[in-house]
């Protein structure tokens, strides 16, 4: 399982998870203290499954 966050230039800007997780729900902090207020994108990607939602920052 890797949880990734893009800028909109492609540029992965954090990790948020990266390794093995068991089925269920989860809940992962991002700390986007170092990053400008715009548009990023949180990738989810396990196995053959990916998922891509678009996520606004508001500093």
């Amino acid at each position: 399982l890797q949880l990734n966050v893009y800028n909109p230039l492609g540029q992965k800007v954090a990790t948020l998870a990266d390794g093995v997780q068991p089925a269920g729900e989860y809940r992962v902090s991002w700390d986007a203290a170092g990053l400008a207020s715009g548009v990023y994108y949180i990738t989810l990607t396990s196995g053959r499954e990916h998922a891509v939602r678009k996520a606004v920052l508001l500093k």
